[in-house]
């Protein structure tokens, strides 16, 4: 299938996508949390491709080498049989990479919003979000990361459903970062083919009361709402972290305590926004003075401009 040049070229572009932490303790692949780091990217039409990176982990973003957003972005428009302008991305990250944050959900879903605007595609909201979700292979990240807040995601065949509350919930995030990241690839191969009906009805429950509790802010049911027995028990060979930062939930300032994503960063969600007291409870119970950890808020849904 032969090419065609996009239309006049398009105006510069602006996007903000946050991160997000997916799972949430029982949300397996269904819930999405929307957190206030964000990948920021002002693109332009240029002679090559380029990218000017501030930041976390600027040098990595800056490759442009398996780039996943240009690879996602240039795929995108060779599928609609359209050569993909050459773009300057000015990009400045706030994201941890490979630490069950959502980087690849946001790379991916720039990917698709820079090729739809580029390459004057004309996509609806809807089918950007499906086509990043489908490339991700799940919705919980993508979702979360187009939405906003907690996000309740469900994918059937090429479609995505999904619903998304809590924006506004003022809960402290806390995120406890290892110094060693982790493949999502690798932290799947980790879980079970088959579950027990007790674990399933289990997850299901604790499930249901989490997204009540986004609904309706509801910080007390958290300690319940983000207990797993699906997924969290077999990472945490490959997240040591987890089991030593579980135990905080039951501190009368935590709400709840999870694996953020697929790991190895552990999530804390306490009532107040930035208690300043938490960062070294955390690093005393992870038995590490040096520990990273990052206290944000729960962001509102990519921006573009």
């Amino acid at each position: 299938m032969s090419q065609s040049t996009a239309k006049s070229p398009a105006k510069p572009y602006h996007l903000r996508l946050p991160a997000t932490s997916a799972n949430l303790g029982p949300g397996f692949d269904a819930l999405g949390l929307a957190m206030a780091l964000y990948l920021t990217i002002d693109a332009t039409v240029a002679d090559a491709f380029q990218i000017d990176a501030t930041g976390r982990d600027a040098d990595q973003c800056a490759k442009l080498e398996d780039n996943l957003i240009f690879t996602t972005y240039i795929d995108v428009l060779a599928n609609a049989a359209i050569r993909a302008p050459r773009l300057h991305l000015q990009l400045h990250n706030e994201i941890p990479l490979g630490m069950g944050c959502g980087s690849s959900a946001s790379a991916l879903l720039a990917g698709v919003f820079l090729a739809n605007h580029f390459g004057n595609l004309g996509w609806s909201g809807q089918q950007i979000l499906e086509e990043a979700c489908l490339r991700e292979g799940h919705p919980d990240n993508v979702a979360a990361c187009y939405l906003g807040g907690m996000t309740a995601s469900a994918m059937s065949e090429n479609s995505v459903t999904t619903a998304s509350c809590g924006e506004n919930i003022t809960w402290g995030l806390n995120l406890a970062l290892p110094s060693h990241s982790l493949a999502t690839k690798k932290a799947r191969a980790l879980l079970p083919a088959t579950y027990s009906r007790e674990d399933v009805v289990a997850n299901i429950q604790s499930t249901a009361l989490l997204v009540a509790a986004f609904a309706q802010g509801r910080g007390d049911l958290l300690r319940t709402a983000m207990k797993d027995r699906i997924h969290q028990p077999y990472r945490m060979k490959a997240c040591p972290l987890l089991p030593l930062l579980l135990p905080l939930a039951s501190h009368p300032a935590i709400l709840g305590v999870a694996l953020s994503g697929a790991g190895p960063s552990v999530l804390i969600i306490t009532q107040e926004a930035r208690p300043s007291v938490l960062p070294d409870i955390i690093r005393q119970a992870a038995g590490d003075r040096s520990l990273e950890v990052i206290q944000t808020t729960i962001s509102t849904r990519a921006l573009e401009a």
